[in-house]
This record gives C-alpha cells, structure tokens and sequence, in this order.
C-alpha cells in the first residue's frame, strides 16, 4: 500500500506541471562554502519598491530573512512574486509571549535559507529549501523540546483560512492559494484570517509545507504529495545539495581567486532566483530579468537569449527552454516580440529586440552536443533572420535599421534595446510598409548580429545536412559602417550616408563578431584604450566618458551595462590581446562595489565609482559575470 501510495503521489505531482530536478554529479566545490551570498534582509513594511528573496525550482513565491531589528519569529513571506504581494509577514511565524522569537543567526548560501531563534529553554533551528516548483519545505528543529506554536505574523487582511485535515489553505488573494501543511500530530486551529498549529511538547523535530497553487492545480495532487514530504527533509536536503553542487561544479575554476569564484557562485545563485515555471502566458519555463521589481517579471528576448548563453554549461535544459518560451510567440511573419508575461495581454509587440537567438542556441549545442535541439530550433532562427532584411532595410540595400510595427520612436529604440541611447537623438521614422518601420539610420550592432547570426545559420544547415543559400553580406557590413577618419564604427543616417560620430558602445560589435579588420582594431584601439574615453575606472561605458551628453545616472547615456563591457573585453581576446582583456576584466571583478561582498547583483554600474544603480538581483549583469569569467585567463 505505501508503495502504492507513492506512486500515486508522484503521477500527481506530474500533473500539476512541476519541474523535478534531477541529481547533478558532486564535485569539488560545494554551495556550503558560499554561507551569506546575497544579502536578503527584509522584514516587509509594505513600503519596498525592490524586494529581492530567496526562491528557487522556478517557483512563483519566495522568502526573506527577517531584518536583525525587526524579528518576525521566522522567515518572513511567502512573498508572491507575480501579485506583488506578501501572504504575511511571515506565514509560519514563532510567538513568546505576543511576540515573535528574535533571531540570533540568519543565513543563505545557495538553495537554503536558515534561521537560528532564540527561545528561553535553549534554540529553534530552521531550515528552508524548495522541493519543486510549487513547494518549499520547512524543517524546524527544537532544541529546548518547548512546545512549538505557529501562527501568521500579519497575515494580508484578505486572506481566509480553512482547515482540511492537517492542512491550512490560505486563500482570498487572486491567482494564488496558499496551504501549509502540518504534522498530523499538530493541533490546527482557525481564528477569522489567522490560524495557530501547535506541535507536540518535547518534539524535536518537524518538517512543515509550504506550497503554493497556480491557476489549474489540482488541491488533493498537492495535499498527497506535501504528506509526502513530512517526516522526509534530509532526502530533499541531499537532492538540493548534489543539485546545487552540480551547478557550481559545471561552473567554477580550481584556477581562479577565491573572490571570483564567489561572484560566479552570486551569478549562478541570480540566475536560478529569477527562473519561473511555465504559467498562463508562459508556456516554457523561463528566466526573469529579475524577480525584484515587478516591471522586470516578464521574459525579454534578448535577455532570454543572454541567459541562456550563460546558462548552457551549468543547466542546459533550462536554457533551452529559456530559448522556446519566446519563440512560443514567434508571429508568422517570423517576428520574435520584444517581450511576453503571464497575461498575454500585457505582451509588447509593437518592437522585436536585437537578435541574439542563434548565440544562445550554439552556445546549448557546444555545450550538450544536440542536434535534435538545433533541428527543433533552426526554422524557427531562419524565419526570424529572414524577417529582418524583409521588415527593416527600409532602401533594400542589404543593411538592416531598427524600427518598430506601430511607427513610434519610442518603440524602435526600445528595438535597439538601448532605450535612451544617445546615437537616436533627433532620429525619425520612416514606414516600409503595413506594420513595418524604420529609424531613419542603419545601425552598426543590428547588422553586426545579423552577421554572427549568418555564420551560426550555416553552421547549423551543415550540421543537419540542409543547404544554406542566403546572401552573405558579412564582408560589406564592417567597411560600411567603419569611419577611417574617426577610426571607430558608427550608425549612419539613410538620407545622406553621414556617420553619426557619438562613440558608443554599439561599435564594440563589430569585434565581438569578429567582422572588423585587423587594421580598424588597431584604430579603434586608440579610443578603447583612452581612460578619457572608454578605458575608465570600470571600462567599457555606453558611450564615452568625455562626451558632453554623459550622464553618470543615464541609463544608456553612461552607465556600464556587463554585457557591453564583455563585448569589448571580448574584442581584445579576439583580436590576440589576452593579457589586457585579463586586465580588464580584473577592473570589473575588483572594482564594481559589493560584487564580491553579500550585495545583489545589478542592473548596471557608474563609470568612476562602480557604485551600483537600478534594479538589483539582475540576470543580465550575472550572465555576463558568467561569461567573463568563463574566458579569463583564455586566449
């Protein structure tokens, strides 16, 4: 009967769409090492306008520890990272005396967050991981053998509690149900929108659920699978451990400092923080910018194909279906739209975003070798590549513009994905036809991609024995858009050909690509190494640093964005200067404030100071920390 029991929970929990990982081979190194990784301290006031947490497995919930004045007798939330909003200051909160247990230690390496709360007869130990995407599993353990009871500390005053068996089901907030689930020894008892469960004198350990339901979960699925989990926390313990272990092992160098292993561990840490399972809109699991700010709780194309570049080595499932949850919404056109949410209402296709596609899906194939993947992929990458020269080379000439399908400015730049960037200053529209538009110039990074997207192409046909007969315009495009008298690529405006000489980080591509001559490195060297210009404190700004228009807090008018900055460190390795991209490299790694530290990662980083700005617990920033670090020390 148990077995049979187990079975039955295990089709169930198949049912509710969870992604269950499987073990990752141990290593060397292990995530217990990384104690203190990210600082996520935050006992909610209802006032943050960032809120960054512990969450793993592609859930849609995740957890805090309480601030050190400000105890919450546990961890604090769940906090639900798509409503926005915390079910309680801490759902499963420890009271003495009306008020919570204060907390003597709290802690996160990666997978795990603990608590150590102080009690009169000795200590409460609490440990949080996630099981799946729907289910996080709280052990408590009881040193003082007191007994133990739990109630929600400030539950939202929307909730309502019920009482099923030896589960509470906290619901009364849209989209989202929340349930715990007790040891069947407990005493469960429901007061209005709270509840108090109380376990066992002399109990010195007890596992509690934590599971979150989505639209279309099916209630008794998850009752039977978190009856499952109690009694069971160490065999979950050594699944997340080896699962854990398994990213970093695929990942750090035994060659590296100390310091730079513990900012490749925070890169992985944000990335798998900012994965969410596939629901509603979302029909592949994706990756988020970042699950700290709500404008960022959507997938954008060429984040998604950033990521998952950065994610091929260490979780290669994951990135590729980081890879297909926007191509889920390729338009028949062959349009990949710029970004996409849980409602679908909410897409934004008025833009696509620069295209990267064809790199991130390479980077999978180098790293597991499937073919089955790149044949999947590949009509859907060659109608996309084909609807750029069909959609945005507004005078047929073979070099493509950015633009938009709703004729705005604003929706083009937005294309470019560099928002406010200066080089778009005082530029126009110009319509191709139906809902196709363009900025009136073509511009040096659009065509650089499309040429690196060529090259994957016909590697790709060749792989899967298909011709490949598309134009090959990737010996027009460098002498295009390379300026011998500045010695730097630039846009140039369609109307008259002139160059718009404002050095900005887009002429970093051509190099990356690998397009540029060895004579326009040499020139465009000269900028690059100029401290003045783009060789600052932290190298490699939007544009460069002695431009009127810089602006420290610009956004794409200033300040460093990692990826950009990999670009150009990238350029000087590929063009057979590894010891400077080494040291340039060593800039970033050294200088960008907290990076080493407890500090999220972030969003991008002032030239002069490396101070941080905008959102935190950024994915774009980590990738590129990844993929940095990936190279250093290589020729």
């Amino acid at each position: 009967m148990k077995k049979t029991f187990l079975i039955v929970c295990a089709c169930l929990l198949t049912m509710l769409g969870g992604r269950a990982e499987s073990k990752s081979a141990g290593g060397g190194f292990t995530r217990d090492d990384y104690a203190g990784i990210i600082d996520i301290s935050l006992t909610p006031t209802g006032q943050e306008k960032q809120i960054g947490c512990f969450t793993d497995q592609g859930a849609w919930m995740g957890f805090t520890l309480p601030g050190r004045d400000k105890p919450a007798g546990g961890f604090c939330g769940p906090f639900s990272i798509n409503g926005r909003w915390w079910f309680a200051k801490s759902a499963l909160s420890l009271m003495a005396g009306g008020k919570p247990l204060p907390h003597e230690r709290a802690d996160y390496v990666p997978g795990k967050i603990g608590l150590c709360l102080k009690a009169d007869d000795g200590c409460v130990e609490e440990q949080l991981l996630f099981a799946d995407s729907r289910t996080a599993l709280l052990h408590v353990t009881n040193t003082g053998r007191r007994q133990l009871t739990f109630s929600a500390l400030e539950p939202h005053r929307a909730l309502t509690v019920r009482k099923e068996g030896n589960h509470l089901v906290l619901g009364g907030l849209p989209g989202e149900t929340l349930m715990l689930t007790f040891p069947p020894s407990a005493e469960l008892r429901v007061a209005g929108n709270n509840y108090t469960a109380t376990l066992p004198p002399g109990l010195g350990e007890a596992d509690i659920v934590v599971s979150m339901l989505l639209p279309g979960d099916r209630q008794e699925a998850q009752r039977c699978y978190a009856n499952s989990l109690l009694g069971n926390y160490r065999a979950c313990e050594n699944d997340n451990l080896a699962r854990w272990n398994g990213y970093l092992n695929k990942v750090l160098r035994p060659d590296m400092p100390t310091d730079y292993n513990r900012v490749a561990v925070k890169a992985v840490t944000t990335l798998v923080s900012n994965w969410r399972c596939l629901r509603g809109g979302l029909l592949h699991d994706g990756i988020m910018p970042s699950h700290a700010v709500g404008y960022f709780v959507g997938c954008w194309a060429w984040d998604c194909w950033r990521f998952s570049a950065a994610m091929a080595s260490f979780f290669p499932e994951l990135a590729k279906d980081n890879i297909r949850v926007m191509f889920d919404y390729q338009q028949s056109d062959g349009m990949v739209i710029d970004c996409i949410y849980v409602d679908p209402r909410e897409n934004n296709a008025r833009d696509s975003k620069p295209p990267l596609a064809c790199w991130a899906v390479d980077r999978v194939f180098e790293a597991t070798g499937d073919t089955a993947f790149v044949r999947e992929m590949y009509p859907k990458l060659l109608h996309y590549y084909r609807w750029w020269y069909r959609h945005r080379d507004h005078n047929a000439n073979g070099i493509c513009e950015f633009g938009s399908a709703d004729g705005t400015l604003e929706a083009a730049a937005w294309e470019s994905g560099m928002d406010n960037a200066i080089r778009f200053d005082g530029a126009k529209m110009l319509h191709n036809g139906g809902a196709a538009w363009s900025i009136d110039q073509e511009s040096v990074d659009l065509n650089a991609y499309l040429a690196y997207e060529y090259t994957l192409l016909g590697k790709f046909a060749a792989l899967l024995g298909m011709a490949f007969d598309e134009p090959d315009l990737r010996g027009k495009v460098a002498d295009y858009f390379f300026d011998d008298a500045e010695g730097y690529f630039f846009d140039r405006r369609l109307a008259d050909g002139r160059f718009v000489r404002e050095p900005g980080c887009e002429g970093y591509l051509p190099f990356w690509t690998r397009i540029a001559t060895r004579a326009q490195w040499l020139k465009a060297r000269r900028l690059l190494e100029d401290p003045r210009k783009f060789a600052t404190y932290i190298p490699f700004p939007t544009i460069a640093a002695d431009n009127p228009k810089y602006d420290a807090n610009g956004y794409w008018r200033g300040p460093i964005w990692l990826d950009q900055t990999y670009y150009a460190i990238e350029a000087f390795r590929n063009y057979g200067e590894p010891r400077k991209a080494d040291g340039y490299t060593r800039r970033v790694f050294d200088r960008l404030q907290g990076l080493s530290g407890d500090a999220p990662i972030y969003e991008n980083y002032d030239t002069f100071t490396g101070r941080p700005l905008q959102a935190s617990h950024f994915s774009w920033s980590a990738a590129h920390l990844l993929l940095l670090y990936e190279r250093y020390g290589k020729k």
